[in-house]
């Protein structure tokens, strides 16, 4: 589940990234078709202008002879005119229609535009949408948005005109929305194979990461239980051989201590040294208890807590545990972290923080078990590690807790005491 989890989450962000490429391309691909589609009637504009049009006009357009006004308007109409291209004008410099298919424009007169003075003295091509509020295009009103695209033309003499073409601005559209399905769905479709190709791909990185987590997982585990086991055979050793033999050697000072005619000095004397190695025997017995690794799953976390708590109390630290809320109920491998982060907290608080008090919560809630330790100690910064790390020990369960689906989290800052909370699944 770990895999198909991480291989979900590669597929949604795949799947997020398709949609954003795709977005972005439908938008340049919509703008990139409306520019071609405007180069496009520009150069058709260009093309009829200097092909069909500018040949026919004669001086006499200049002074509205019907004869050249006819032979023009014959040519814009079978040759000029399209379904998108719905209206041709000609001007002079000085803002007179000389020429138009809508008659009623002809022989008046309107101030041209800067763009339009310009393209006339300076030869260019210009094309904008048509403000269809400017009074030379109320017969265009009722045609909806439009492209209008002007150039030059000459007079036999030279004199230049403008020569203004109207295209309905839909065809521009039209032109624009098959460049987007043409382009947007090659790109859309190289982004979704690309996508299903990596999914085996990433499916593969995950398995070899999981796999290389549970290596890591088995690796602490292993170091753990080594631990443990070595704990218990120290333990066993020193409680089998040292301690008997120390046990050997009180009895027998204490019975030559005891014996008839011995002088009361070395009688004495061997009294204190009976009593020194007995001191001796109690001391290595409860060293003993604190690195022989308890058994939790017959002896339960709550006690094997307590006991850690009295230890720390006989060192002088004013410790509690608060456990009303916890449930019995816990997996041992989750106990065993648990016991593991409270030795590790308890040890750092005796050894490190200086602290006169020390709280222990543990509770089960939300299908989870959850421990905090906490502490009135000096506290540390816990981004500045120095070389002696005395919390080596908590960064090696907070990797196990990581494995297991968990967090171990340490809270401190210099004056302020220290928090740790573990937060493991029990499922």
């Amino acid at each position: 589940w770990v895999v198909v989890r991480q291989v979900g989450q590669f597929v949604a962000l795949a799947v997020l990234a398709v949609v954003l490429v795709g977005v972005a391309t439908a938008i340049a691909s919509r703008r990139a078709g409306e520019r071609e589609a405007i180069t496009d009637r520009s150069a058709e504009a260009l093309i009829k202008a200097q092909s069909f049009v500018e040949p026919v006009i004669t001086e006499g357009l200049l002074t509205a002879e019907p004869a050249a006004v006819e032979l023009v308007a014959e040519v814009v109409e079978t040759s000029v005119l399209t379904s998108d291209l719905i209206r041709v004008k000609i001007w002079t410099a000085d803002g007179l229609i000389v020429y138009s298919d809508e008659p009623r424009l002809e022989g008046k007169q309107f101030d041209l535009g800067v763009d339009e003075r310009k393209a006339i003295s300076d030869g260019l091509l210009q094309a904008e949408i048509s403000d269809l509020a400017e009074p030379e295009n109320i017969y265009e009103l009722d045609q909806g948005r439009l492209l209008e695209v002007y150039l030059p033309v000459r007079t036999p003499s030279g004199q230049r005109l403008l020569f203004e073409a109207y295209f309905r601005y839909d065809s521009v559209l039209d032109t624009a929305e098959r460049n987007l399905l043409v382009f947007g769905s090659i790109s859309v479709g190289a982004l979704i194979a690309l996508q299903i190709v990596q999914v085996p791909i990433a499916w593969s990185l995950a398995n070899r990461l999981r796999q290389r987590q549970r290596e890591r997982e088995g690796l602490l585990r292993q170091a753990l239980e080594a631990s443990d086991i070595e704990r218990r055979r120290i333990a066993s050793d020193l409680h089998d051989g040292v301690v008997q033999d120390l046990a050997g050697v009180a009895y027998s000072l204490a019975g030559a201590a005891r014996t008839d005619g011995r002088d009361p000095a070395t009688a004495a004397l061997l009294g204190d040294a009976a009593t020194e190695v007995r001191t001796s025997i109690t001391a290595l017995r409860s060293l003993l208890v604190q690195i022989y690794p308890p058994n939790l799953s017959e002896e339960g976390l709550v006690p094997v807590l307590t006991d850690l708590i009295a230890r720390a109390q006989v060192a002088g630290l004013r410790a509690s545990l608060d456990s009303s809320r916890f449930s019995a109920a816990v997996p041992e491998p989750v106990a065993g972290l648990a016991y593991r982060a409270t030795q590790e907290a308890l040890r750092n608080v005796v050894s490190h923080s200086r602290a006169g008090t020390a709280d222990v919560w543990l509770a089960t809630e939300d299908h989870h078990l959850v421990l905090e330790v906490s502490d009135d100690g000096i506290g540390f910064d816990p981004t500045a590690r120095p070389v002696s790390d005395p919390h080596f020990g908590l960064r090696g369960l907070a990797a196990l807790a990581k494995d297991a689906g968990g967090s171990l989290a340490v809270q401190s800052a210099p004056g302020e005491g220290t928090t740790l909370t573990l937060r493991l699944p029990l499922r």
